[in-house]
């Protein structure tokens, strides 16, 4: 679709929008509610149907309903998708602004498959579902309901506050970075996609961790390639084994185990939570980053083995070109999520190495990533996260956390501006279905985010 035409159907889209408006919600937290339920209906999904436009423009009317000016909020049309910004003044227009990031569209969900359609939300049983309650329409409706209820209270901030919605977060990031060049100049990121509280079975709340660090993501390409022939005349090199028994030396290679400030204080604080082996592991590893005995613990547990170190997995593997005929190629991805702070050039060259075979050529075929080192711990950011969960949780011990994932935090790193994750969305271990089956997330939990944010922005906008 032409540039112009993109454009006249969002000025369209917002108009339309503007009047389906909903009323303000006598509290923020029913706004929330409210907001999530309706944007949850939006099948915000890249691809033909992208519904993403569409979403952002009805959180612009809200926004607008709420108080902000129509100039301060605008909605960026990109490829299929769009990207929302809003600006709550302050009275310093020198200040560098604090940004509020997030994202408004989801992965895929296939209506056949779930229990409840997706795209229409329900409120069952103490639970929002549909697609996005969790990851991560409901915390994007929370932001909002903040910032409308600041509005209407005569907040002044010193600084800016920016909110901005990416609209694909769960794809290829071209409006996550897109976005982050924009904010270049940033003072700091709160990024709501990620960070967040632990509830134990019995629904009381443990622990919170904030993110300041994420792993960086990078895929490689391994090639082997070969004359080929005739399947009856067999030759001593193979494309195919000669591909498979570099993946298996892959595979059988660790990289060696790592560390920084936030990892240190996550393990020593979670594993007050943990009990076990597990539990001993990660408070010896905590103090001795070399204890192979605790390092070897870690590695074998799916939950923490991302935490100690670079990781990368075979993810893909094709080679061939007839059932009858010796193969001409064979190829394989190496997916890896590298440690805060480690090139991925250099990982390609120790997995060349690991390979030992130089028949095995390697490509870096990463897309949508850089590299990103780890955001300082910030005196400021810290106190003001525990005074707010402070308030939103009282008690419940609060400790720093490193995403193994990708987010849109990295894209602000890479402009070194300081960005956490700092959800305060606290759930179940066993009721996250974040990218699966009906999604789900406790409404209980949207009145403390609301303190929670209000606390956190006051504190940080001065």
């Amino acid at each position: 679709m032409k540039p112009s035409i993109v454009a006249a159907l969002a000025g369209s889209l917002l108009s339309s929008s503007a009047a389906m408006a909903s009323p303000p919600a006598t509290t923020p937290d029913q706004q929330a509610l409210d907001i999530a339920k309706r944007a949850i209906s939006y099948r915000s999904v890249r691809g033909p149907g992208n519904q993403t436009p569409q979403l952002a423009a009805y959180l612009r009317s809200v926004l607008i309903d709420g108080g902000f000016a129509a100039a301060d909020v605008t909605v960026t049309p990109v490829d299929d998708t769009a990207y929302l910004v809003a600006r709550f003044r302050g009275t310093d227009p020198a200040a560098k602004p604090l940004l509020m990031s997030g994202h408004i569209d989801v992965v895929e969900a296939k209506p056949a498959d779930w229990t409840r359609d997706p795209f229409t939300a329900v409120v069952e049983n103490g639970y929002l579902f549909g697609r996005g309650a969790t990851d991560m329409k409901l915390d994007a409706a929370i932001a909002i309901a903040t910032l409308v209820d600041l509005k209407r209270q005569g907040f002044k901030p010193r600084r800016d506050i920016v909110l901005e919605l990416s609209g694909d977060e769960e794809t290829v990031m071209k409006t996550s970075a897109l976005i982050a060049e924009q904010f270049k100049n940033a003072e700091m990121v709160l990024n709501i996609d990620g960070g967040g509280g632990r509830l134990g079975e019995d629904g009381k709340p443990q622990f919170f961790t904030w993110q300041g660090a994420e792993k960086t993501y990078a895929d490689f390409r391994l090639t082997v390639t070969n004359p080929g022939g005739h399947s009856s005349a067999p030759r001593p090199l193979n494309a195919i084994n000669q591909l498979s028994a570099a993946l298996v030396r892959i595979g059988d290679y660790h990289f060696a185990a790592q560390t920084n400030d936030l990892t240190r204080a996550y393990f020593r604080s979670a594993a007050k939570f943990k009990t076990g082996p597990i539990a001993q592991a990660m408070a010896r590893f905590a103090d001795s980053p070399t204890d192979e005995q605790a390092i070897a613990t870690l590695r074998a547990d799916p939950a923490t083995v991302g935490q100690i170190g670079t990781t990368c997995v075979a993810t893909m593997v094709s080679g061939g070109h007839a059932e009858n005929a010796l193969p001409q190629r064979a190829t394989a991805n190496i997916n890896c999520r590298i440690f805060p702070g480690v090139a991925p050039k250099a990982v390609m060259e120790t997995l060349r190495t690991a390979a030992a075979d130089p028949a095995v050529g390697f490509t870096d075929v990463t897309e949508g990533s850089v590299a990103n080192d780890a955001s300082p711990m910030r005196p400021d950011f810290v106190n003001a996260v525990e005074r707010a969960m402070g308030k939103a949780y009282p008690g419940v011990p609060v400790f720093p956390s490193m995403a193994a994932g990708a987010s849109d935090s990295m894209w602000f790193r890479y402009h070194h501006v300081p960005s956490y994750g700092a959800s305060p969305v606290f759930m179940k271990e066993s009721d996250d279905f974040s990218h699966g089956l009906n999604e789900r997330t406790p409404i209980a939990a949207i009145a403390p985010s609301v303190v929670y944010y209000r606390s956190l922005l006051t504190d940080l906008a001065q």
